[in-house]
């Protein structure tokens, strides 16, 4: 069972990871405000969830569909919106949509399509974002580079999804100069799907790249949304699912 993390801690944490973030943002003649935290809580208990919640997060981002069941039962997200960010089965949709406030982690149409079926039956409007496999790995969700646009036009043509911009997820292994070539090359990918569908889509507006060890290169990239955890709530205990 992961330890609870007490409110001192977390916002002694929130308030480090954000002071970097307006250093990385102003250093790159941006405006801190226009970059959202989000606060990865994959493997954190409810009571962790709500002391981030009280601490200043606003959006927390949960990476398995388990936790995320549990957590909602638990009303753990209550002042806070909810983001989708890992890897997602298409028979796993009924219990994301509509019940978080975006899905980070878009890559296929046929999981584009359980989304949009699953959308209309329950009759919402579902923010999505595309991932894209910026680095090419075999291991790693996310759609191809060269798939991207035909994935955003897809969405386009889908009238319960709506498009909001693009999620990458570099390397581990990456340095810093590869982090900061992958972040460039998803901004451009990010700036194409705008001028190309902008007209057509003007909601268009989230390009969420960054993790606790990168972010604020990803900043310095052109991020308008990083995913944090092991800088809010410490090294991740082992996951064990019950059942």
């Amino acid at each position: 069972m992961p330890e609870t993390k007490s409110y001192e801690t977390i916002a002694a944490n929130v308030a480090a990871v954000r002071e970097n973030m307006r250093r990385a943002a102003e250093a790159a003649g941006r405006d801190p405000g226009e970059i959202t935290l989000v606060a990865a809580t994959k493997v954190q208990t409810s009571e962790t969830i709500r002391n981030a919640i009280q601490a200043g997060i606003t959006v927390c981002g949960e990476n398995r569909v388990q936790e995320l069941v549990a957590h909602l039962e638990d009303n753990a997200y209550e002042g806070a919106k909810v983001h989708f960010i890992g890897h997602l089965q298409t028979n796993k949709v009924k219990f994301v949509v509509g019940k978080v406030d975006m899905i980070e982690s878009i890559d296929s149409v046929r999981l584009m399509d359980a989304v949009e079926k699953q959308a209309a039956k329950v009759d919402v409007i579902q923010d999505i974002l595309l991932e894209v496999n910026i680095g090419d790995e075999e291991s790693k969700g996310g759609a191809a580079i060269d798939e991207i646009m035909a994935l955003a036009r897809h969405a386009m043509e889908c009238p319960h999804l709506n498009l909001r911009g693009i999620m990458c997820i570099p390397p581990a292994t990456a340095s810093d100069e590869e982090n900061r070539a992958f972040f460039r090359e998803t901004y451009q990918l990010f700036v194409d799907m705008k001028e190309k569908l902008g007209d057509n889509n003007p909601n268009i507006d989230c390009l969420s790249m960054g993790m606790s060890g990168d972010y604020p290169l990803a900043i310095e990239g052109g991020s308008t949304m990083v995913r944090v955890g092991t800088a809010l709530f410490g090294a991740r205990p082992p996951w064990h699912p019950q059942g």
